[in-house]
């Protein structure tokens, strides 16, 4: 028998669908993970039954390379589950219409959509979200509905969903929303935000919401802290990065599950820049490269945070030798010339490499010398549009 799925009131946010489970089948798809594969698999078949996900298990064997093999009689019995409480929540849906009042017409049909995304069917979801949206009054549900969709279109990558509901649910929480949902809301565009490759504006949006968040249904405290650690390390200042997460109360807490973060925390701030790069690696390797959220952007991660690394380093000399900067970055000089050369011709340093006598020479922009020149030029161009006013005039 189908398990009841319980109207989703106005006190209750329902974790649907679940969102560990596409993680869980990424995970399955790489290779390199391939020592995660067992507890994954494991997970992912245990998610689909528990949640009566034929839809989903569907999409997943339609792949040319399906990530898991559940017994032959699964989907069978799932789909024959689905039908059964499906047909359930169309009778109550029936008698609510026909015996019943607006209110308890809006929690069947939210009831329904929330079945329809518990169960991985992307688009009767959305299609029950949305006449569900027109026959609730309410503020607060209204932003209730909006978000289940924004996690339809995380379960499914689909950020044209994400992207719209997110815009919707604002222009209802700037209406009246609750703090609740008002946090919670800063919560999923900060996640949307880093799967865009935003870490500037969603790591402060997720800051802004970590000693108070409420989003489970999202996505697990630790992953969330570790998400904050992640998009901190890159976009603070030096002095920012140890008031807002090296003390952070909540990031202090997560050490002990997560103890990778520390040292990659810990060696930015203290100029110790060899562990650095050895704790990026690190960290690409268990949360960059595993992440269905962030693995497409491990990459660009990795090399902003090499110039990151650079940057503060330089910024304190005039000049360095590139032995001393080698073995400050642990490094042999044929990478270090290759990676300062790459960044320097792109314009992400302020430096030059002198190659005859093995030397790194900073090129620091004086900002008083740009104002002066800003001026002067401006004044240049006052100047001439009065003497062509002068001639016209004379």
């Amino acid at each position: 028998m189908a398990t009841t799925v319980q109207p989703t009131g106005e006190e209750t946010v329902q974790p649907f669908p679940n969102l560990k489970l596409p993680q869980h089948a990424f995970v399955l798809e790489q290779p390199k993970a391939s020592s995660l594969h067992p507890d994954a698999s494991k997970a992912l078949l245990a998610g689909i039954e528990a949640d009566e996900m034929a839809p989903y298990l569907s999409l997943l064997l339609s792949s040319s390379s399906p990530v898991i093999s559940p017994p032959s009689s699964l989907l069978s019995t799932l789909q024959e589950k689905n039908k059964t409480e499906l047909t359930r929540l169309e009778e109550k849906l029936e008698d609510a219409e026909k015996n019943l009042g607006e209110t308890e017409i809006s929690d069947a049909l939210r009831e329904k959509a929330s079945y329809l995304a518990r169960i991985g069917d992307k688009d009767d979801a959305l299609k029950a979200y949305q006449v569900a949206l027109e026959k609730t009054a309410g503020l607060g549900s209204k932003i209730d509905i909006r978000l289940s969709m924004v996690r339809i279109g995380f379960f499914h990558g689909d950020h044209d969903i994400i992207s719209s509901n997110i815009a919707a649910a604002q222009t209802l929480v700037d209406e009246g929303g609750d703090w609740d949902r008002r946090n919670r809301l800063k919560a999923y565009n900060g996640l949307h935000l880093l799967s865009i490759r935003n870490f500037k504006q969603g790591g402060e949006l997720l800051l802004d919401t970590v000693s108070t968040f409420t989003a489970t249904e999202l996505i697990d405290y630790d992953d969330f802290v570790t998400l904050c650690v992640l998009a901190g390390v890159m976009t603070l200042e030096r002095r920012d990065l140890k008031k807002k997460i090296i003390d952070s109360p909540e990031v202090i807490a997560l050490i002990p599950n997560v103890p990778t973060l520390k040292d990659f925390c810990d060696s930015l701030y203290k100029c110790e820049y060899a562990t650095f790069f050895k704790s990026l690696a690190t960290v690409e390797e268990h949360h960059l490269l595993p992440s269905r959220l962030l693995s497409v952007h491990a990459r660009y991660y990795v090399r902003e945070m090499r110039i990151k690394a650079y940057g503060q380093l330089l910024e304190s000399y005039r000049s360095v030798t590139m032995k001393n900067l080698c073995d400050a970055f642990g490094v042999g000089e044929e990478f270090m010339d290759a990676d300062l050369s790459r960044f320097i011709a792109a314009g992400r340093l302020n430096c030059s490499i002198d190659r005859v006598n093995g030397v790194v020479e900073t090129n620091r922009p004086d900002a008083k010398n740009a104002r002066y020149e800003a001026v002067v030029k401006q004044g240049d161009v006052l100047l001439t549009s009065v003497q062509r006013l002068s001639r016209v005039i004379g």
